[in-house]
């Protein structure tokens, strides 16, 4: 009798919870719909009884859910010690089956809604500080709000991830989707900002738990590709999402329906629960052998196929991921700290490249004599230009190297940002060329982030790989946070001096991971570990 895999330690607890926690936004309903004979305008209204009653029902809701979700203690005296662990090398060995395309499929709908997220708050803005009548400065708080939750929720969300499991703090981010949704129908700007960061916080946390269950899951030799491959379609869907909504419904509800939609997203990925497995190598961690082994038959094809490959290769290795749940401290210590800080580096000058260079670029690029009017023009002409850049993603990271494509494409945009000072500098005006090097600072920039946070993912053990990814994509946001910051002070004002100084924090960050790196391209995930140890 095969075991049977947990979804839920406490199934009640879950389902109830989710019923409190959408009754809790539906009672902010009435509040929208008396929009409508106001153009959708609720500023300035009074919060209802029933808003109040609902969102008191959100975090109780959320708490039960939660309950619902957290697994036991780690059972460490399993009566099948590490027999799963033997079987890391079959289902790594495996090609791909219907179960690896679900898992696939799945986390590129779940990574589409994540991406939804935050590329929406573009669209909100113009009509938000119009209804709240704010002046630019104030309005950009909202997005502020918004980044430091990202570079909060990878963090914590990598806790919960290495704590409790890959599978619920996906879910968990699902919950949060659903309950933030109120901020559609919150009649003041602060209450915009509270939701706005908690939005945050669990989209910056799902991301990197996404590849992260996707490392631990498919086979070895698929295993870069199809990290990469989810990153770059998953990122594209989210924002034809976004922008296909903003395009939809705005003009018939306004800005608000936008947030609104966190309820149907967030609710889709509630749906799509029982096509999430947990991680095996997390059961694993977590001495719950018997699942592991249930969920490893489920990839490998079957449980005949696991014991006849594991009787055809006897010198297979067993590999002991039982390890205790580490602090961060770890990532900085010890055989990962070279590899660590050399992305965090690179996460940092990304965040500055991605928010701060290329945001102020449309206004900047004036000064390379491109008339302002045809800048957005020119930017969309680059990005058509750049489209095919990550189909090269893919291919160097699965059939060349994967370190190596990171560092090539880090050193690409440090030299790209140093092109641009050079334009500047030497006063050269051409057209074609500032298209040319924005097209190549795009292809850049979207294949490094394309490649880091995957790479994260594979680099560190069963228990700091959360940890890790979410520290990694933490920098990342953390750069935009100091690129916002450094706008104030118009920093980017000084196209020159800001394209070389940024240029910097990239090209140490590839001398850091060139000498540090570890290959990653078809090596199984323990395998790497024994490489950094040696």
């Amino acid at each position: 009798m095969q075991p049977k895999v947990t979804l839920f330690q406490h199934p009640w607890a879950f389902w109830i919870g989710c019923a409190l926690l959408t009754s809790g936004v539906l009672s902010h309903m009435p509040m929208f719909m008396m929009g409508q004979h106001t153009h959708w305008q609720l500023v300035g209204m009074p919060m209802t009884l029933e808003m109040y009653v609902g969102m008191a029902l959100i975090p109780v809701g959320l708490a039960l859910s939660c309950y619902g979700l957290m697994p036991g203690r780690p059972q460490v005296d399993s009566s099948v010690p590490h027999a799963s662990a033997r079987y890391f090398h079959v289902a790594d060995g495996v090609a791909l089956n219907r179960e690896h395309w679900k898992l696939v499929l799945v986390l590129i709908v779940t990574l589409a809604i994540d991406v939804m997220k935050p590329a929406t708050l573009g669209f909100v803005m113009p009509g938000l500080s119009a209804e709240y009548e704010l002046p630019r400065s104030q309005a950009s708080l909202l997005a502020l709000f918004a980044l430091t939750g990202t570079t909060v929720g990878s963090v914590v969300w990598g806790r919960i991830a290495d704590r409790f499991g890959r599978r619920a703090a996906i879910l968990l981010s699902a919950l949060m989707f659903i309950g933030t949704a109120i901020c559609g129908a919150m009649p003041t700007f602060e209450w915009n900002l509270a939701m706005c960061f908690l939005m945050g916080a669990s989209a910056g946390g799902l991301l990197p738990i996404t590849f992260t269950l996707m490392a631990e899951t498919v086979p070895a030799r698929h295993r870069g590709w199809l990290l990469v491959a989810l990153g770059g379609i998953g990122t594209s869907a989210g924002y034809m999402i976004a922008a296909g909504s903003a395009a939809v419904l705005e003009p018939l509800f306004n800005w608000r329906v936008l947030w609104l939609l966190g309820l149907p997203t967030g609710a889709a990925i509630i749906f799509l629960n029982r096509f999430i497995p947990e991680s095996p190598r997390f059961l694993a961690a977590m001495g719950r052998h018997e699942e592991s082994q249930a969920i490893l038959r489920q990839f490998a094809g079957s449980k005949r196929a696991l014991e006849s490959d594991d009787a055809t290769h006897p010198g297979a290795p067993v590999i002991d991921e039982s390890h205790p749940v580490a602090g961060i401290r770890q990532l900085i210590q010890g055989r990962h700290a070279r590899i660590t800080w050399a992305l965090l580096v690179c996460g940092t000058g990304w965040g500055l490249a991605n928010f701060g260079f290329l945001l102020w670029l449309p206004t900047n690029l004036k000064e390379l004599g491109v008339d302002p009017a045809a800048a957005s023009a020119l930017l969309a002409k680059s990005a058509f230009f750049a489209l095919p850049g990550i189909a090269i993603v893919i291919l160097l990271y699965q059939r060349w190297s994967s370190f190596k494509a990171l560092v090539l494409f880090i050193a690409l945009t440090a030299a790209v940002l140093l092109g641009f000072a050079a334009l500047a500098v030497f006063g050269i005006r051409s057209t074609v060329v500032t298209t040319l090097a924005t097209a190549a600072l795009l292809i850049s920039v979207s294949g490094v982030i394309a490649m880091l946070i995957p790479y994260a993912a594979e680099i560190y053990p069963v228990h700091l790989r959360g940890s890790g990814s979410g520290v990694i994509a933490a920098s990342s946001k953390f750069g935009g946070i100091l690129g916002a910051a450094l706008a104030v002070f118009s920093f980017f004002d000084h196209f020159a001096l800001s394209a070389v100084l940024l240029a910097l924090p990239m090209a140490v960050s590839a001398i850091m991971l060139w000498r540090s790196g570890v290959e990653t391209r078809g090596v199984t995930l323990e395998d790497i570990q024994r490489a950094l140890r040696a």
